[in-house]
């Protein structure tokens, strides 16, 4: 024991500035080099050579690295006082898909026509006299079609009775 203690006590300064710039948090050093320390005393009849300093320290970088891998994999700690409610607390998110299904079937129940330059105009983000060109249609055309379209999709998803989703019917079992 007065081995141990002749030889590993003057390496503790040393041992808390090498962690330090490993970590650079002086808490999380003092910790890592305590960890080291109970490591050396439970493990200080395993050394296999006469250059403990060496010993020591590969013990101590060793444990630094599992930390900083243990770190990366957990992502930063943060007090729950310091973070705010938009962090713990998400929106739902279920009826996105939902909702997602609705318009889809409520579109695909429009007439082609309405459809085609609703789904260009939206969708695609086309202009209206990119959309007359690509349907080869007049202007004036496009636009009381994307009217009367945005509208019936308007009634169709005002009614939810009127939109079906696959699979969404039950029946009747005798």
């Amino acid at each position: 024991m007065d081995d141990l203690l002749s030889q590993v006590e003057p390496m503790i300064p040393a041992l808390r500035r090498y962690a330090r710039g490993l970590i650079h948090d002086a808490v999380a050093a003092d910790d890592l080099v305590q960890d080291c320390l109970e490591r050396v005393i439970s493990h200080w009849h395993r050394r296999r050579n006469d250059d403990a300093r060496t010993w020591v320290f590969a013990i101590l970088h060793n444990l630094a690295v599992n930390r900083l891998r243990q770190a990366s994999r957990r992502g930063e700690h943060v007090r729950i006082d310091d973070i705010g409610e938009g962090f713990i607390a998400h929106n739902p998110t279920q009826e996105d898909g939902l909702t997602k299904a609705d318009v889809m079937a409520a579109v695909q129940r429009l007439p082609e026509e309405q459809r085609s330059v609703l789904l260009l105009v939206s969708v695609e983000d086309l202009s209206y006299a990119q959309v007359a060109e690509v349907l080869a249609i007049p202007i004036g055309t496009v636009m009381s079609r994307l009217s009367r379209g945005r509208e019936r999709l308007r009634q169709i998803l005002e009614d939810p009775a009127s939109v079906a989703r696959p699979g969404s019917h039950l029946r009747r079992v005798k």
